[in-house]
């Protein structure tokens, strides 16, 4: 049977051809599409041009494994033991009234945590938290060559310790970044020995910037907090690691978790790279961080009531509220008065306390920084020459001998270090006429080695922890008797006058 498809064709044609038409015809006469792409638009685009960006903020394709290579390389795994000790509690209580002091034996311990070698001939910067009352600290890297490390210093006020391992003289070494740069939103990586792995990369952004947390508090009555948060995993065993940019730079030594549990729960610290710069090059040019001081007083915003707040105006203005002013300080010299809202040092905007205090750090006694304050609605500016603890724009070194509490301090020597088998402590070289002579039977000759369970190391140490705190708790011992003893000081200032 024939079949005639030239009919069944030809239909197809036709369809074809009518369907093309009505799609032509319905795209002209609906020009939606085309006119909106020449339409003004009311706003721009969230894109964002790498040419403009700082180096190693992320921006466009990241890729992390050239960053992530060499950082493994510059951060070591650090390893501290502290040799078992004897404590006796000299307290007022009724079992020491009855029994005489209790002794206690606190058995050896051993401590891990993290470094970053930022120098080819050994300097490590670690967390202070990571190597304090260590006996013995030795550093591992990543190919397995382990070191003996030296204590250089410590800085309790930043968490910052520096140590230093001998022999090999072109080790892998991290650079410095500008941790000014560091953006919201940014790119990083944490690097680290977290819960005793091997050394252990994380990515996650930054999310905040000039966080407190009072944790520096614990061991420091001066403490320098101004954080950069991120959700970068860290872990125990993470401090004193690197947070990374993209360009593989130092931007911060990670510090401290955010965590109910201990463990890692969505946030970590770490101490921008400014500040730790600012306290390595101290500790290795005069052995202390020579900390420059404005003169103000800060409001305690976390205990202040909205009411407060409302009526001191903190809720309307920027800046940062001098809540008052140390006479003969450099703010004080300023003009500078209770009241006043700081808004920039140097230029660099500041809303907050560890903002504010994060531009200090990187001062030292002696050097002018350009103060921006709002009074009762007026812009102001002011050339403020920072001091030390003291008052002075003197550098304060190790060795010096100083007065407070009414009586006078010396720091350890080297040798004697060595003989106590500490890491270091002040000596008590006279007791004077002051509160410790007044309200205690320390003898002369007594070594303190904590305040407010803040370990004293120097001079430096002992000025800063009496710098914030009437009330508190001396620790230490007597060479040549065996255990510690505690003495109890009540309302008193620095300088030793009872109030």
């Amino acid at each position: 049977m024939k079949v005639n498809l030239v009919p069944v064709i030809l239909t197809a044609a036709i369809s074809t051809v009518m369907t093309l038409s009505a799609v032509n015809y319905l795209q002209h006469k609906t020009p939606y599409f085309t006119e909106a792409q020449h339409a003004p638009i009311p706003v721009n685009y969230a894109s964002f041009n790498s040419n403009n960006a700082p180096a190693g903020t992320g921006i466009g394709a990241v890729n992390f494994e050239a960053a992530a290579e060499a950082s493994v390389k510059a951060v070591v795994h650090v390893k501290t033991t502290t040799n078992a000790r004897t404590v006796i509690a000299n307290g007022n209580d009724i079992f020491s009234q009855l029994f005489g002091p209790q002794q206690y034996l606190i058995p050896s311990q051993i401590g891990s945590g993290s470094g970053v070698v930022i120098s080819p001939d050994g300097y490590v910067v670690t967390n202070n938290h990571v190597v304090a009352n260590a006996n013995e600290v030795t550093v591992t890297f990543n190919d397995r060559y382990t070191a003996q490390a030296k204590v250089i210093g410590t800085d309790p006020s930043t968490d910052i310790a520096l140590l230093k391992v001998e022999g090999d003289k072109s080790l892998p070494f991290m650079e410095f970044g500008n941790s000014d740069d560091a953006r919201l939103g940014q790119w990083v990586l944490a690097v680290g020995y977290p819960l005793t792995l091997d050394a252990t990369v994380t990515a996650g952004i930054i999310s905040a910037k000039g966080r407190s947390l009072g944790i520096n508090k614990q061991n420091s009555a001066s403490a320098i907090e101004s954080f950069i948060q991120t959700d970068a995993a860290v872990n125990p065993g993470n401090s004193g690691g690197a947070l990374v940019n993209t360009a593989g730079q130092l931007i911060g030594i990670n510090s401290a978790i955010a965590s109910p549990t201990g463990s890692y729960a969505g946030y970590s610290y770490a101490i921008p790279a400014n500040i730790v710069r600012k306290a390595v090059n101290d500790l290795m040019k005069y052995g202390k961080v020579q900390r420059g001081y404005l003169g103000i007083q800060y409001l305690d915003e976390s205990a202040a009531t909205p009411e407060d707040l409302a009526r001191l105006g903190v809720d309307k203005r920027n800046g940062v509220y001098v809540m008052g002013v140390l006479s003969n300080s450099g703010a004080a010299k300023a003009g500078i008065k209770k009241g006043d809202f700081i808004t920039h040092i140097n230029g660099v905007a500041v809303n907050n306390q560890p903002e504010l205090q994060g531009q200090i750090a990187r001062f030292q006694p002696g050097d002018n920084v350009s103060i921006e304050y709002n009074r009762e609605g007026k812009l102001y500016t002011a050339n403020v020459q920072l001091t030390n603890l003291n008052g002075t724009t003197d550098i304060l070194k190790p060795e010096s001998i100083s007065k407070l509490l009414g009586a006078s301090f010396r720091q350890l020597t080297d040798k004697e270090r060595s003989h106590y088998n500490i890491d270091g402590g002040v000596v008590v070289t006279d007791i004077g006429r002051g509160a410790i002579a007044k309200q205690t039977q320390m003898q002369k000759g007594f070594v303190i080695t904590g305040i407010n369970s803040a370990p004293i190391k120097s001079v430096s140490d002992l000025q800063q922890s009496l710098a914030g705190s009437k009330s508190m708790q001396i620790a230490g011992f007597y060479p040549g008797h065996t255990g510690m003893y505690y003495f109890g000081l009540n309302n008193v200032d620095a300088q030793g006058a009872e109030e």
